[in-house]
């Protein structure tokens, strides 16, 4: 067995919606390259919801690892052990590990060894010794290389290529319908200047400041176009704290959309403006422009192959990889003025629908 002749395959990405975005187009070099291969996702809850939009991916197998931070506390490993039956009684060929560049692989390799499955892939930093048949060894540091590009490095370190190296997402027609009637409700047109604002992100070390996203919002709405917001249940509050203090009409679908809705109105949409999340990942595969107001934990996840601005304001900190700002100013985001953000805005707006609103300040 080599990696020429393997079928069925595991592939490991234990992360969130985004990082999984950030994948496909490495395992469609997979599908690309052995076209009979059948493609196990294992993922994360999280991950696990952008995966009926995924058609490289023929099964998903949904795991919160305890070594991932996101994890709620285990009581024991029994989980573990079931695991490692299931994957046994499965007999793939290969697994192939995808991390992003501050995570360590070896729980998952160990884990795959224990299954013996015969091929197994990864990038890592130490010495994997019998754990990984295939490696390629992390560079350091690993600073720029984009995350995409890192997975697709290390796919076609075995052979699989694809000449379509974009972000792949299909959207259903049913949510394409149900994007276009919330959108006639609402009264907004593709003749008319908006775009959709997301101000929520996982990590706290992300968001850029409410009061600021509400200064940048009152700063478009006076120049002509429309706000829509978006977000989770969960970003309910946050949404409404900006959009009071905005003092300017907006709309807001956040807790109203799936995932397959949301990328639907992405499609529609001229402009996305967003802390780095996962609906940048998800804006990029539909081909929709992104501002991006992007923390600089690290480098590696701008938005990929579309237009778009990344916003920061530098910092002596930068590149700390960190959820919660170690310094505990937030000044990457906190001193990025919304003045600025707008004029990204504007910039990277389709001209035909920022012609009127530039007219009006003349």
């Amino acid at each position: 067995m080599d990696w020429s002749t393997a079928r069925r395959i595991l592939c490991i990405r234990l992360d969130s919606l985004g990082d999984v975005l950030m994948t496909t187009p490495a395992m469609a070099a997979i599908k690309a390259t052995l076209p009979q291969s059948h493609l196990t996702l294992m993922t994360s809850e999280a991950g696990a919801t952008v995966v009926p939009q995924l058609p490289m991916v023929d099964d998903v197998w949904v795991y919160d690892a305890p070594w991932l931070k996101a994890t709620a506390p285990r009581l024991n490993s029994q989980p573990e052990y079931a695991l490692l039956e299931a994957l046994r009684s499965r007999q793939f060929d290969a697994a192939i590990i995808f991390t992003v560049y501050s995570q360590n692989p070896l729980p998952s390799a160990f884990m795959t060894y224990m299954a013996d499955i015969p091929l197994r892939l990864a990038h890592c930093r130490e010495n994997p010794y019998q754990l990984l048949t295939h490696t390629i060894r992390d560079p350091e540091p690993e600073l720029f290389r984009h995350e995409v590009q890192r997975q697709l490095d290390l796919v076609a370190s075995v052979g699989y290529h694809t000449p379509d190296q974009t972000l792949q997402l299909a959207v259903p027609i049913s949510a394409h319908r149900r994007s276009a009637d919330l959108l006639r409700t609402l009264d907004i047109t593709p003749e008319h200047p908006w775009i959709v604002v997301h101000p929520g992100a996982s990590a706290p070390s992300r968001r850029y400041p409410p009061e600021s996203f509400a200064e940048v919002a009152r700063s478009l709405v006076k120049r002509g176009i429309t706000v829509l917001f978006t977000g989770t249940e969960p970003e309910r509050a946050l949404v409404d704290r900006i959009r009071k203090q905005m003092k300017a009409p907006s709309h807001s679908l956040v807790g109203q959309l799936s995932l397959a809705e949301l990328a639907a109105l992405l499609t529609a949409a001229p402009l996305l403006l967003s802390n780095n999340t996962g609906p940048v990942h998800i804006a990029a595969a539909v081909n929709t422009p992104v501002v991006d107001i992007y923390a600089l934990t690290n480098l590696q996840h701008t938005p990929w192959q579309v237009p778009h601005r990344v916003l920061f304001h530098d910092v002596p900190c930068r590149l700390c990889y960190k959820s919660v700002c170690p310094e505990e100013h937030h000044n990457c985001l906190r001193l990025l003025a919304p003045q600025e953000v707008v004029q990204a805005v504007l910039a990277l707006m389709p001209a035909e629908l920022t012609q009127p609103a530039n007219k009006a300040l003349c």
